[in-house]
């Protein structure tokens, strides 16, 4: 799946690149499908200006798998059937036996090991899959995944240069001077020692400082202190050239962390970073508490440790009721007077439960310890099982089409032992289950001297659904005013992601207004709300002001997390220096029309996609739609790039390829035959 429309020789380009899983070994997936598995794809669009018309830009598309261990080791065993690691689905669903779990990862390691001898063209050194999100550092375009380092990319083309360590990529060019090449041999993610291939597993949202340059990242895995932390400043912008150029951390440990957990993204201001303890674990060692490996403990606490960006050692741990955090939007530091921080503030998207999890593997979630007392509707998965349902009974026999949910088709209504009923989405209410929340909170972090940790403040600033945020690169890391994300226009993500991300509504949020409606009448603490509108009220306001601004595409269309690119609009600064405005920008993102799908719910052989762009101003003028030449899967996130970063890449004296088809040995084939063996 890769195409590509010009060289990357041609001057002056502009990419927006899209990471998403698509798994290249998926003959025989069936219920053991997760929406977070799949080898990593970049789909990108990248534009040009014309020699002849310099206003009319020539626009590129291209589309590349990443390169990883994994996936070479895949295709080059074409008669593997399932992919080379374990599901999460398999992880995460209570009716998987212990031995299918067991199975499953001594499968894995026996993939693994049978690269490792000889006669094997791809040897599997990590096992990220590199699907989760894309950003730019020092260089360097890196794709992430939490279960491995980074690996570099080259722009605009997407060609795999190779795994990233801190100081340098596979495929550079060695340094020259030997004392950077002892540097090079001892700095790098996960250190030494029989540990090291799993301490330099790295958040899949790598957090990089557009001020100091800085890329803050941390490392969670499964033996104490369970999570590390790195900080690599950057070696190629004029920062690099004072003395007071920061020092790289590489693998400092943050004490106080509660065991290993499924850690997704974290917080960073300028001056502070935030780790996310949550009650979700991700460890073998549940297995010894009859528990899946991925498991979710609502009794357990919420906690988030708060350091100085440079001195993890010095974290104070914060704790609050259970909750899911995926990803953060923004976080900053509150200074007083006299300049010292006296709190840092966060602004995170929360998850009453981890139901997201199990939904986006097609697996009904588990009910929340507090569903007994509620009696609302509970949307559930398409492919959910029901014990009253002979049809279905089988998941899967089920056809796993592409129309499947976002928006499930029933929603299932207990009323303890009574007959089970069900609706159309449209009688589904927004908000129908308090335990079932994701919503844009809002965190204060006290940083008083003294022994009480507090959170000073907790709650919503809307009651709508909120994922996917993004901010505009100028303010973030300080106090944005505008937070864009995703949302839906029937039910909650819980029960809406399914097997894919599917966005249906757009979604701007004037957070300096929202937090000054909070001034002067503060939300009840965890559960409080600032806006309590749902989207319909939201659509059909007309108050120019609303600080809460939605748009919704099409029927039958659903698109992506967006990327806020900014454009030339400026305002004055205190200073006096022009600085970019905050609404002044664009945001793109991928649509997929699925009136494009046949009668079976499977995409036509012509079926597309487009790249769409929304002034982020209005949030209402589609200002154009580029048509692309396929279909791009729904994926998670992307990026903007600039032609200075393309420009501005690092030397380069190797590229990954794919398999050329042959086999070189006698031995070859017998391991390659043994691999087909495991399935």
């Amino acid at each position: 799946m890769s195409s590509s429309g010009h060289s990357s020789k041609r001057t002056a380009k502009h990419p927006y690149v899209r990471n998403g899983g698509n798994p290249a070994t998926n003959s025989d997936l069936g219920r053991e499908a997760h929406w977070f598995d799949g080898d990593g794809m970049l789909s990108g669009v990248w534009f040009e200006r014309s020699h002849n018309n310099p206003q009319q830009p020539v626009v590129n598309f291209v589309n590349q798998f990443v390169l990883t261990d994994v996936y070479l080791s895949a295709v080059d065993n074409c008669a593997l059937r399932t992919p080379i690691l374990p599901s999460i689905s398999t992880l995460v669903n209570p009716a998987s036996s212990l031995f299918l779990i067991l199975w499953r990862i001594l499968r894995s390691v026996l993939v693994v090991l049978l690269s490792h001898l000889p006669g094997s063209r791809y040897v599997i050194k990590r096992i990220s899959v590199a699907n989760t999100s894309i950003l730019f550092h020092d260089g360097r375009a890196l794709a992430t995944c939490e279960s491995g380092p980074p690996i570099r990319v080259m722009l605009p083309n997407l060609e795999t240069v190779g795994w990233y360590d801190g100081t340098r990529a596979e495929g550079e060019p060695l340094l020259r001077n030997s004392q950077d090449q002892g540097q090079e041999q001892h700095s790098s993610f996960g250190g030494t020692g029989p540990l090291s291939w799993m301490k330099e597993w790295t958040t899949g949202h790598p957090k990089v400082d557009n001020v100091t340059g800085e890329l803050v990242l941390f490392h969670c895995n499964f033996a104490p202190p369970y999570v590390h932390y790195s900080l690599v400043p950057t070696e190629t912008s004029p920062v690099a050239d004072m003395q007071s150029k920061p020092p790289r951390l590489l693998n400092v440990p943050v004490p106080g962390c509660s065991g290993g957990k499924l850690m997704h993204d974290f917080g960073v201001s300028r001056l502070h970073t935030i780790i996310l303890d949550l009650p979700l674990t991700l460890t073998p060692l549940n297995l010894a508490k009859n528990k899946p490996i991925v498991s979710y403990d609502p009794k357990r606490p919420a906690r988030f440790g708060v350091f100085p960006r440079r001195n993890p050692d010095l974290v104070r741990w914060y704790e609050t009721s259970a909750c899911c955090i995926f990803h953060t939007a923004n976080t900053w530091d509150e200074m007083d007077t006299h300049g010292n921080v006296t709190a840092v503030s966060m602004l995170a998207c929360r998850l009453t439960s981890a139901s997201l999890v199990f939904s986006a593997g097609n697996i009904a979630p588990p009910p929340h310890p507090a569903r007994k007392d509620m009696l609302r509707d509970k949307p559930m998965s398409f492919f959910a099982r029901y014990d009253h349902d002979e049809a279905i009974q089988d998941p899967e026999k089920l056809s796993m089409d592409e129309s499947s949910p976002l928006l499930s088709h029933k929603a299932l209504i207990s009323r303890g032992s009574s007959a089970e009923l069900f609706r159309t989405p449209s009688e589904v209410p927004m908000s129908y289950d308090e335990q079932e929340q994701c919503r844009l909170y809002y965190y204060r972090f006290s940083l008083s001297p003294g022994d009480s940790n507090t959170i000073t403040h907790q709650f919503a600033l809307s009651a709508i659904p909120f994922e996917f945020p993004t901010v505009s690169p100028f303010t973030d890391m300080g106090h944005a005013r505008y937070i864009y994300g995703c949302s839906t226009s029937v039910e909650s993500f819980g029960a809406a992601l399914g097997k894919a991300t599917k966005i249906d509504v757009l979604v701007r949020m004037d957070i300096k207004a929202l937090l000054a409606r909070a001034q002067m009448s503060s939300p009840e603490a965890i559960t409080g709300c600032i806006d309590n509108r749902t989207i319909d009220e939201i659509l059909v306001s007309e108050d120019p002001d609303d600080p809460i601004r939605v748009f919704k595409l099409p029927s039958n269309h659903y698109g992506q997390e967006p990327s806020f690119i900014p454009c030339e609009g400026m305002e004055a600064s205190t200073s006096g220096n022009l600085i970019p405005t905050e609404d002044s920008g664009y945001l793109l993102f991928y649509v997929f029309n699925e009136n494009q799908l046949d009668s079976t719910g499977e995409c036509t052989a012509d079926a597309k996609s487009e790249l769409w762009v929304l002034d982020a101003r209005t949030m209402q003028r589609v200002l154009c739609k580029i048509h692309l030449p396929t279909r791009i899967p729904y994926g998670l996130h992307g990026n903007w790039f600039t032609e200075d970063q393309i420009r501005d890449q690092q030397e380069v004296a190797t590229l990954r390829s794919k398999p050329d088809g042959t086999i070189a040995s006698k031995w070859a084939r017998m391991r390659k035959n043994l691999t087909s063996y495991l399935g």
